[in-house]
């Protein structure tokens, strides 16, 4: 039969079912769809996805052949099947309905002609202590339909006999072709040996809920995994989800649209071989033991046992990952909710990420968000409650959203080459795509950013630019750290920016800044204590509450004329609410110090001075 083609280039998987919803299961005809990821330039690239049309889970009763287990008996009423004994083993294209316990046994499909094949669990139990309960050794494609209303479970045991020396499946549900997952019903998976849900082509999920328990990964696909729509509580010894085939181009791609997902696992919760696009859906994500087992600490972190066939074969690079979201390709995400609680890095690629919705949850025993190569984020909201450093790439670009960061090391970091500023040798440390000495480049265009960093607030191996946005940073109290700290220059152009902390590496921005600034490394500032900047006239110019003791400052703000005189007054209290620390139509109470500073755009240090060259001592600051 001629094959028939239907080109959904650019369509979500919600426009490709509503084409595909008018066919029913087509005997021997198969479909192209393509759907697509985002490169590292922010476009869209496709990435092909085979499967059969069999995303509409409707079938024909009538015309279907009906399989009844009942303990280890298997009855056929039909064509197209025959059962073994125990195993039951489908031959021809067609719908199969099953129903019953299946104590201790095994469905194959094995099609002469290379068919499409569509099972229906209509109350199914299949039970297989040496083996996988759903083996799809060969079909053009494989779709299993969980029945409305019923529940369907299927086990194996904790060993395999397999067939002449071959190490396949290894699986609870197993396929060697395209697979595809729909209906409204419920599947409860129990690994006992390696995998839950394996597919060696394209796996697609269209709905349905999933109660998956694995000793290995919970749901993989070699060659891309689409998820549309569907309820998954996962527990893995493995990853959670998962793409492998990073060999051949456009494969390897994890695509999911929406979903609730609730996930826990030793290593990745979601891994992609190549390239992660998230569109939407409702996440929480524990992996490693989530954050308090954190890996920039834990001499015995990564160590997690594999599963038995895995561990002579499983590399430290494999097995000493415990990410929330993980792509060695792109990592694009349009939206959705995010509950992170990771040893390892929550977000991470070892390429581009470019967020551009979303709100984010993270507590991280690494980093928050990493990208080897460039990070972008034009909106969403983003809370990083706990991390080692809390955003990190070689380059990053904040045009938008709404960012609250807390980090035991740099708040964020623009580096190349190893993770540098980390403990030397500390698992979990990342590497970046820019090996050069001063790569590294921060770019903040808009946007609201607060950070409260006990290391560096903004460190950049190279430059920092803002013109635009909102920057607070609430900076370390050592002296070894500082509010900015770059390596090259900081052109302050746009926008407001306000920092305290440590004096003895405190920096300005640079002399080349188009905006003036005030600063200073000589305010005495207690934790929770208010400040208030005014201008020659008395009118208040900033009211801000830091979390943190302080000695400097630095401020910057479009209000601000160059050369004028501004009066910085420490040791005040506050009334209001505030989300980032800065209050608008406030009363400013008391304070006990006052610093007069000029507005400038000459580049000023503190008293040890910056890592960026500019040495000078501090100028244009009186103490009364």
């Amino acid at each position: 039969m001629k094959s028939t083609i239907i080109n959904l280039k650019n369509k979500p998987l919600t426009q490709m079912l509503a084409l595909t919803g008018t066919f029913a299961l087509l005997t021997a005809c198969s479909t192209e769809a393509s759907t697509t990821t985002a490169s590292s330039d922010g476009s869209t690239t496709e990435a092909t996805v085979e499967s059969t049309l069999a995303s509409d889970s409707s079938y024909s009763e009538s015309n279907s052949t009906a399989i009844s287990f009942s303990d280890d008996t298997i009855t056929v009423d039909g064509s197209g099947a025959a059962a073994d004994g125990s195993i039951l083993t489908i031959t021809q294209p067609g719908t199969y309905i099953l129903s019953g316990t299946l104590s201790e046994g095994q469905v194959r499909v094995e099609t002469v002609d290379e068919a499409d094949v569509q099972i229906v669990l209509d109350g199914a139990t299949i039970t297989n202590s040496t083996g996988a309960a759903i083996y799809v050794k060969s079909a053009n494609s494989a779709t299993i339909t969980l029945a409305e209303g019923t529940t369907n479970t299927l086990s194996d045991g904790e060993t395999y006999t397999f067939e002449d020396s071959e190490d396949e499946p290894d699986a609870t549900l197993f396929s060697k072709s395209d697979l595809i997952l729909n209906g409204t019903g419920t599947l409860v998976v129990d690994a006992n040996y390696a995998h839950a849900i394996k597919g060696k082509d394209d796996v697609t999920i269209a709905e349905g809920t999933y109660e998956i328990t694995s000793v290995g990964d919970a749901i993989k696909g070699s060659d891309s995994l689409f998820i549309s729509s569907g309820t998954f509580t996962i527990d893995a010894g493995g990853d959670g989800l998962q793409s492998t085939n990073e060999e051949e181009e456009g494969k390897g791609t994890l695509t999911i649209e929406s979903g609730t997902f609730a996930i826990t696992a030793a290593s990745d919760g979601i891994q992609a071989a190549t390239d992660l696009q998230i569109l939407g859906g409702d996440f929480t994500i524990t992996t490693g033991g989530g954050s308090t087992n954190s890996s920039t600490e834990s001499e015995a972190w990564g160590t997690w046992a594999a599963p038995a066939e895995e561990a002579a074969t499983t590399t430290t690079e494999e097995t000493t990952s415990a990410k929330g979201l993980k792509a060695t390709g792109s990592l694009a995400i349009s939206g959705g909710t995010f509950i992170l609680d990771t040893s390892d890095d929550a977000i991470h690629t070892n390429d581009t990420i470019q967020i551009t919705g979303g709100d984010f949850t993270i507590a991280s025993g690494d980093d928050g968000i990493h990208a080897d190569n460039t990070l972008t984020i034009d909106d969403g909201t983003i809370n990083i409650n706990q991390s080692y450093e809390g955003i990190e790439a070689t380059e990053i670009t904040l045009n938008g959203g709404n960012i609250t960061l807390t980090s035991t090391d740099d708040g964020v970091n623009t580096a190349g080459g190893n993770d540098a500023s980390a403990v030397s040798g500390r698992p979990g440390e990342n590497t970046f795509t820019s090996t050069s000495e001063g790569a590294g480049l921060l770019t903040i265009n808009g946007g609201t950013l607060v950070v409260n960093a006990s290391g560096d607030g903004l460190d950049s191996n190279g430059s920092i630019e803002m013109n635009d946005g909102t920057v607070i940073v609430n900076g370390p109290t050592d002296s070894m750290n500082g509010t900015l700290d770059y390596d090259s220059t900081f052109n302050m152009n746009g926008g407001t920016l306000i920092g305290v902390g440590s004096s003895g590496m405190a920096m300005s921005p640079s002399s080349t800044s188009a905006q003036s600034f005030l600063f200073t490394s000589s305010i005495p500032l207690a934790a929770d204590e208010a400040i208030q900047i005014t201008g020659p006239d008395g009118e208040v110019i900033m009211t801000f509450e830091a979390s943190t003791t302080a000695q400097s400052l630095v401020f910057s703000s479009p209000d601000l004329v160059n050369g004028s005189a501004y009066t910085i007054t420490t040791g005040g209290t506050v009334s209001g609410e505030s989300t980032t620390g800065i209050y608008e139509d406030t009363s400013f109470n008391g304070g006990s110090s006052t610093v007069d500073v000029s507005a400038t755009t000459e580049a000023s240090s503190g008293q040890m001075g910056g890592m960026g060259g500019n040495s000078m001592p501090v100028s244009g600051a009186s103490v009364k």
